[in-house]
This record gives structure tokens, sequence and C-alpha cells, in this order.
């Protein structure tokens, strides 16, 4: 009995969430692009916080969550890495995309230095990523709260960007929410499938879409 508490113990300690043991910052297998509607998180937590692109004058549809290296499954986070962290004017920079700067700053801290990258090259890849995908004009025409499948923006998203494929693109949702667009990237930023927990999709037929603020 004491031997097999022990060895539980040993497994409890040893688990790290989705990554593995040792995340090595650029010992990944891919990218992925998260692309989050700005009106979702708004309406759930970003208009409470007051939080500037929540404003409904700026007009804003997507904004970059993220580039996140991953793993065939799984991916790793908070890596160790030997390169500087970004000033306060290179996560500043990222704000016309990210929203913010502070966003920009978690970003790094959790996904860019598994990039093994530098702040600079990181970000300019993240910037290349975001510029390389059309975001479909459709959805930031819809004025009013309205159910829609997450196969009907998984098709917009491809209708608009030919070199992607279903199995390459996927719809998250939070509490029947429509949250996020994930396109799943090459290192060098060519356009790949999805694999592992990465691949899937929101599993409600239908979500809540928040117009754009």
């Amino acid at each position: 009995m004491r031997l097999a508490a022990f060895l539980l113990g040993i497994l409890v300690i040893g688990s790290v969430g989705p990554g593995r043991a040792a995340d090595r910052a650029g010992e990944f297998d891919y990218y992925l692009l998260a692309l989050s509607w700005n009106a979702a998180w708004c309406e759930a937590e970003g208009a409470g916080r007051g939080a500037p692109q929540c404003d409904p004058f700026r007009e804003i549809g997507f904004v970059l969550h993220g580039l996140w290296p991953q793993y065939a499954d799984g991916w790793p986070e908070n890596c160790q890495t030997d390169v500087r962290d970004p000033t306060r004017g290179e996560t500043a920079a990222m704000a016309d995309i990210m929203g913010s700067g502070g966003l920009a700053w978690h970003e790094w801290k959790k996904h860019g230095r598994c990039s093994g990258l530098n702040p600079e090259a990181y970000f300019a890849l993240a910037r290349r990523a975001w510029e390389a995908i059309r975001r479909p004009e459709a959805l930031r025409l819809i004025r009013l709260p309205r159910r829609v499948a997450p196969g009907a923006i998984e098709k917009a998203f491809l209708d608009a960007n030919p070199g992607l494929t279903a199995d390459g693109v996927t719809v998250t949702c939070e509490d029947r929410h429509f949250r996020e667009v994930r396109i799943c990237l090459t290192r060098d930023l060519a356009p790949r499938r999805c694999s592992g927990r990465a691949a899937g999709d929101c599993p409600e037929p239908n979500m809540m879409f928040a117009p754009m603020r």
C-alpha cells in the first residue's frame, strides 16, 4: 500500500499539464495561430475590465491571441530560455493586432519563450502569420447576436484563404459562445494539418455569435 501511494505521488508531482516534464525552447513540431473574436472576449470579460479594445467606436473584429508552438499532441509552455525578454516598447508595438501590450507580454512568457526565438524575431513571425491570413469580411457585417454553426465560420475562412484545408482549421467555443479560430502552420508558416488536442473543434451544433463591437 505504501509503495502504491509513493508511486502515485511521483505521478502527480511529475504531471505538468499539456506540456512535457522538461519543455525546452525551440523544441516543438509546428505553430498554432490563434485568432480571437474580440466581441466575444469583450462580452465575457473585457468590457467589465474597461479594456480599451472593447470601445465600440473602435470596431475591432479579430485580434491575434497568439502564435503557439505545438507538439504532435500537446504544447510546451513557460519554457526556460537564455534570450532576453521584450522591452515595453516591443510589446506595446503589438497592440495594433493583439489589442494590448499586456497580452503581448503574457503571450511571450507563456508561448514565445518556447519558440527559441528572441522577442524581435518572434513578434515579427507572429505578425507575418497574422498578415498572411485573410479574416472573412462577412463576419464583420453581422450586427445582431445570432446562432451560427462552427462549420459555417470554418467555411468562411476556407473560402477567404484557398491555401487552407479543413483539417488545418479549428473553431473553438466557450459556454456555447464562439471564441476563436485556430490555424495550424509549419515552422515556416505554411498551412498544415492540426494534430492531437489542437484538432478539436467546438462540439456544439450551433454557437452564439456576438456582433462586432
